[in-house]
């Protein structure tokens, strides 16, 4: 019986918040249905009851026939027990088992030698897509992160193309970019991963670094791969020219001045397909919002790859306070000023005058209004800036490098923040993603392997040598020790006892693509002694 009233009490849940949703899931005509568009009460059961430890695990599924008789054999069912839903979905799906591991390494082999024997285990065959399934097409081999990440992710891909490049791998780094390339023209974005559900949102916009990893010799595919960056840099600045000061409209926000900088802002209203349960579980602790608002919020927090941090949080502590939509991140708009000087360095390799003074000025607007809203002299730092209440935001992160990155600051700009980043970010393994401890995976005592690079790229190029080698090196022998302990290579490390990380809304992963990428480019350039 208590399953029963779960049923019922989860029913009306659904039917109070139908009218919104209804309105939130109908998928573009660019897009294709989400696992919780195409078996609506099935789906929600499933996920609100956790028949599966991981949220992810449905959403990946298989159906073993079509759609339409899937629910009409649910629907001649009056009601189902917990066991006899089970039993039904795994009639009429193929449940992915926990993605099979990379066999940890017994002998201790070198870490460049041990990353080298995964990049096959966490290769993947092109895809072809399932009536019912999540799965997106994908005509070229690719890597995955690992664990239960079973598909390709936008911005882990940049950083694991650095060490496939590394160990000679550019068939797989241009089999990559081509796959990232198809998906811009097929979706008019990189969607955060290859899977429906995800094609809501897009992550951080690091397409242009890849291109920059690829062969450039056949001008005929560097110009398409040009053109792609293009239709890329339209999808982030959609609605701009309609915008009045003081308005936002999709991943665009118009500043009093009529500065023009981005947010990160998912399309929808709903929960998470991945993560339905803890969405609606969020919003429904929040009282003063709509639940469409926090849904949306809590979707963003994805897009921006951080999910989820103190970052993207109005007390700088609680999940329930997320404001994502509200804030314009450091490393989003200095990742589009890298975009908008890789077009217009494309366009001159091109010979195409206009295309190099349209993205030529884009690039100095931006670099400007980072400065007027983003950069804080005093602190020595770049910082989010929440354009609603006209404030920058006391959250110091590993963010404030990505201007580095891309070469927007200005020398004095790179002096303070590296001084910055050793008296705040820098820990005994390596870079700390902020200052605070919530318990969510992107705040201290965490370090990420994205973020190592950032600093280190960013820094050495404006000649920071010193403070890049110390972190690079604190990363690996962070990275070395936990591999002599376990023989795994892990998604995220604690850089304060130099050990796995935790926190988060699954256990840690191994695997792992940007980990193995990253470590593998730093060990060309901080080799071990001896």
């Amino acid at each position: 019986m208590k399953h029963r009233r779960v049923l019922a009490a989860s029913t009306l849940w659904l039917a109070l918040s139908a009218p919104a949703m209804a309105l939130a899931q109908a998928p573009k005509a660019s897009e294709v249905p989400s696992p919780a568009d195409t078996y609506g009460e099935l789906f929600h059961q499933v996920q609100m009851r956790k028949l599966f430890p991981d949220g992810k695990t449905f959403v990946d599924a298989t159906p073993r026939r079509s759609p339409a008789q899937i629910l009409a054999a649910y629907r001649a069912h009056a009601a189902f027990t917990d066991a006899e839903l089970k039993r039904f979905v795994h009639a009429n799906f193929v449940v992915p088992l926990s993605a099979p591991l990379p066999p940890p390494s017994k002998d201790r082999t070198t870490l460049k030698a041990h990353i080298a024997a995964l990049w096959p285990v966490l290769t993947r065959p092109p895809v072809e897509a399932v009536d019912g399934g999540s799965a997106l097409p994908l005509d070229k081999p690719f890597v995955v992160p690992g664990g239960r990440f079973r598909e390709m992710y936008y911005w882990d891909s940049y950083f694991t193309m650095l060490g496939l490049a590394a160990d000679g791998r550019q068939d797989a780094v241009e089999s990559m970019v081509d796959d990232f390339g198809g998906l811009i023209d097929r979706y008019g974005h990189i969607p955060n991963g290859t899977r429906s559900y995800y094609l809501s949102r897009s992550q951080p916009p690091f397409y242009f670094a890849m291109v920059g990893l690829a062969d450039k010799t056949d001008k005929a595919r560097f110009k398409q791969r040009v053109d792609l960056m293009r239709r890329e840099h339209a999808f982030w600045m959609d609605g701009e020219k309609t915008l009045a000061p003081g308005q936002a409209y999709r991943r665009v926000v118009a500043l009093p001045d009529g500065a023009i900088l981005n947010r990160y802002a998912d399309d929808r209203t709903t929960p998470r397909d991945e993560s339905y349960r803890e969405d609606v579980l969020t919003a429904r602790a929040v009282t003063n919002r709509p639940a469409g608002e926090v849904f949306r919020d809590l979707r963003s927090g994805a897009e921006s790859g951080w999910d989820f941090s103190s970052r993207w949080m109005a007390d700088g502590k609680s999940l329930k306070t997320i404001q994502t939509t509200a804030i314009l991140p450091v490393d989003l708009n200095a990742l589009l000023f890298g975009l908008e000087t890789a077009i217009a360095q494309g366009c001159a390799d091109l010979a195409d005058a206009p295309c190099v003074a349209e993205f030529s000025g884009r690039a100095k607007a931006r670099r400007t209004a980072m400065d007027a809203y983003l950069w804080d002299a005093p602190r020595g730092l770049y910082l989010d800036y929440q354009w609603r209440e006209r404030t920058r935001l006391d959250h110091p992160s590993a963010a404030t490098l990505y201007p580095l990155f891309v070469g927007a600051a200005s020398p004095d700009q790179a002096k303070a923040v590296a001084a910055t980043t050793r008296a705040l970010l820098l820990a005994p393994g390596g870079l700390r993603t902020t200052t605070v401890a919530t318990g969510q995976q992107w705040d201290t005592p965490n370090g990420w392997a994205p973020m190592q690079w950032v600093a280190v790229s960013g820094l050495r190029r404006y000649g920071e040598e010193d403070l890049a080698r110390d972190i690079g090196q604190r990363w690996l022998a962070t990275v070395a020790r936990e591999y002599k302990a376990s023989g795994k290579m892990l998604e995220k490390y604690d850089v304060e006892e130099a050990k796995a990380g935790g926190g988060g809304e699954y256990p840690l992963q191994d695997g792992f693509g940007w980990t193995n990428g990253v470590t593998r480019a730093l060990l060309d350039l901080y080799p071990a002694p001896g």
